[in-house]
């Protein structure tokens, strides 16, 4: 993003400049009140006490599209501290499991509550920027962790960009993906749905490095900073992946894509993709890439 020129084209060409934010709190301002749009994150609770034994609060806390816990810590510049500081609040929370579930329970109700998932809690580091050694340390992790770069422009733009993000123990080898793919495609004993299957987690996982993968019972979800496909488990002759493309933006075809906003489903997104042969998958490539480029 430090390389990346914006400019006003009316009335000629203008560069707007882009810009620190006064405050840390400015900036913790603005995601807490779009976090969902910006991140793909239900916002929970702000500046959130974590006792008087362990003497901090989280600048946010949130619950991701997967159920996943999520821990926000702003930083306007750099600053070398804040990977270990969420990791330190991150270590609390999964000791307070119980307490972070009455939250979600008060605010999302009881549904949501049942349904967090804590085998991939997430640390967002939102900051001006970051080291190199901020992004080794995070490839080495075992955690979740993104690091957002931020900036903003003007007075009513801000930018975000993804700079690393790691799903921890739930990134794993290629050939562990394509082997939990042929077992999960194996439990309908269909060959081609194997085949089918292993090419999908290709295309999804080959548009990006920053892909990550999350398993959930009910589907796979493929994320950025948010999710941007869901593949379900394979039917008999067919697989679905929904996309957070949007489906008045595709030109839908009967028995390939379905406008389903509205209709309940496994997974994320309001375009639903029939995949039932390699010639399908190929098809469905601009779609893939669309959804991951809004993301």
């Amino acid at each position: 993003m430090p390389d990346l020129k914006l400019y006003n084209t009316k009335g000629g060409v203008t560069e707007v400049a882009p810009r620190l934010a006064d405050a840390e709190a400015d900036v913790q301002s603005i995601v807490e009140g779009n976090m969902e749009s910006l991140l793909g994150v239900r916002f929970l609770a702000s500046e959130y006490s974590t006792g008087p034994v362990h003497g901090g609060r989280i600048d946010s806390l949130g619950l991701d599209e997967n159920g996943s816990p999520v821990i926000v810590e702003y930083k306007r510049g750099v600053d070398a501290g804040v990977i270990n500081q969420g990791l330190f609040y991150l270590a609390w929370l999964m000791d307070h499991r119980s307490e972070f579930e009455h939250m979600v329970r008060d605010r999302l109700g009881v549904t949501a509550a049942s349904q967090v998932m804590w085998s991939g809690p997430r640390l967002i580091c939102i900051a001006g920027d970051f080291t190199r050694y901020d992004v080794h340390a995070v490839r080495e992790h075992r955690r979740s962790i993104d690091l957002v770069r931020y900036r903003l422009f003007g007075s009513d733009l801000l930018g975000l960009e993804a700079v690393a993000s790691v799903s921890g123990g739930m990134q794993v080898a290629r050939r562990t993906r394509r082997q939990a793919v042929v077992r999960a495609a194996a439990d309908v004993q269909n060959a081609s749905m194997v085949e089918l299957a292993r090419a999908v987690d290709e295309a999804l996982l080959g548009l990006g490095d920053g892909v990550n993968r999350v398993e959930r019972k009910q589907y796979r979800a493929y994320q950025r900073l948010r999710n941007f496909a869901c593949l379900c488990p394979p039917q008999r002759s067919k697989l679905l992946v929904y996309l957070k493309a949007d489906p008045k933006d595709v030109d839908l075809v009967a028995g390939f894509t379905r406008d389903v906003s509205g209709l309940g489903h496994h997974g994320t997104g309001d375009l639903e993709v029939q995949l039932r042969t390699p010639r399908d998958v190929e098809r469905a490539q601009d779609l893939f890439r669309a959804s991951y480029a809004a993301a």
